[in-house]
């Protein structure tokens, strides 16, 4: 079905055509080309991030993540139930025992008050997936890593360009991962970047990258021929890739003042249902910067919400519901979660809906999206 407002649209924005041209005339769209070079270099001193290594996907970065961990047989890492697939599967892949833990109510986090309860003598590591570019309350989690002396990663994949009391997403905890698929905020279609914050994790990580060879050395001169030294695989993007990419982040200030009004616009149009108790809109702390990633509502229950989806339809306008969570999925069930144990993640995911948001998204649009949803609830009585 085609949409007069579709839920997300991938944008040129600057040169991304001009530089993919580039990088096929130099000779060298492979990965590790120029445009990974620039993409990498901006990051890090926009971020003011030790190391950034461009990977093929988010899921990419948590996984080489996962083997730097080098978990040994039941080792346990403590991450959220709210939270796609690729954050669990990185770490079941390598062999962790996960443990999900329930997440706020207000910002949909990982609730790090829930946390050291879950800390075991096997627990390794801890996941903090920041969700809608909003960070987890990183002072608290960080502390508690250090207590119990844990390796802190970053699933930062919709938080690019967001900050936690002045420091930038993906480069608080240990390790951090982003992710530029087509419907984050700076996208190249599949693309990720692993964020390397921890020294004694560097000189690995780049060899896990390069397919578990001392390739990147090889060519800096430091070994006089490149041979296979660890487990890897390929996570290199090709620099075509990369040379769209570079032109989104050459423009992350202007796309992020853009979405910025987006957001503000649903947030002012929707006070009148606020107002109503008929939904509730998102949470931004004071310590949190947001990259305004998306925009949801928490309506009062399921039933609501599958209605309000179906209506918003109707109208050409696609809307939808978010994660399911992991502990009450079929695999979830297999390691032995079952239902009830993370009753806010279990009450959230029947009520959030998340609204059409895209960067060339106009005001008569969101205009349009918020007058359905008026009707809705009008017609509702």
């Amino acid at each position: 079905m085609n949409y007069r407002i579709p839920f997300n649209k991938p944008f040129i924005i600057g040169k991304e055509l001009d530089y993919i041209a580039q990088s096929v005339e130099s000779g060298h769209t492979s990965g590790d080309g120029e445009f990974t070079r620039k993409c990498q270099q901006l990051m890090q001193q926009r971020f003011d991030a030790r190391q950034v290594l461009l990977t093929t996907s988010c899921t990419h970065a948590l996984e080489m993540a996962a083997i730097l961990c080098e978990f040994k047989e039941g080792d346990e890492v403590i991450l959220p139930s709210y939270t796609f697939t690729s954050t669990a599967n990185a770490f079941a892949l390598h062999g962790a025992r996960l443990r999900f833990a329930d997440i706020r109510p207000d910002t949909l986090n990982l609730d790090e008050s829930k946390l050291e309860e879950l800390i075991t003598d096997k627990t390794r590591a801890i996941v903090c997936v920041h969700y809608a570019g909003v960070a987890c309350a990183m002072d608290a989690i960080s502390a508690l890593a250090e207590k119990h002396g844990l390796i802190v990663i970053e699933d930062a994949a919709q938080g690019v360009n967001a900050k936690y009391k002045g420091a930038y997403l993906g480069t608080i905890g240990d390790l951090g991962a982003y992710s530029f698929h087509e419907t984050k905020n700076f996208i190249c279609g599949e693309g990720g970047a692993f964020v390397i914050n921890d020294e004694r994790f560097a000189e690995r990580a780049e060899v896990i990258r390069e397919k578990g060879t001392n390739r990147s050395q090889f060519f800096r001169g430091q070994v006089d021929k490149y041979t296979w030294v660890d487990v890897g695989s390929s996570y290199l993007p090709s620099d075509i890739l990369a040379a769209f990419l570079y032109a989104q982040l050459e423009n992350m200030a202007v796309i992020t003042i853009k979405r910025r009004k987006i957001f503000e616009q649903y947030s002012q149009m929707l006070q009148a249902l606020v107002a109503e108790g008929q939904l509730r809109l998102p949470v931004i702390p004071d310590q949190c910067e947001s990259n305004y990633h998306m925009f949801y509502v928490l309506v009062s229950d399921v039933e609501v919400r599958d209605a309000l989806i179906a209506h918003l339809g109707k109208a050409g306008i696609l809307a939808v519901f978010h994660y399911m969570p992991l502990h009450t999925s079929p695999m979830g069930m297999k390691m032995g979660c079952r239902t009830g144990m993370l009753p806010v993640t279990e009450n959230v995911c029947e009520r959030v809906l998340r609204l059409p948001f895209y960067y060339g998204m106009s005001e008569e649009e969101v205009s349009g999206v918020v007058r359905e949803i008026t009707r809705f609830f009008d017609g509702r009585g």
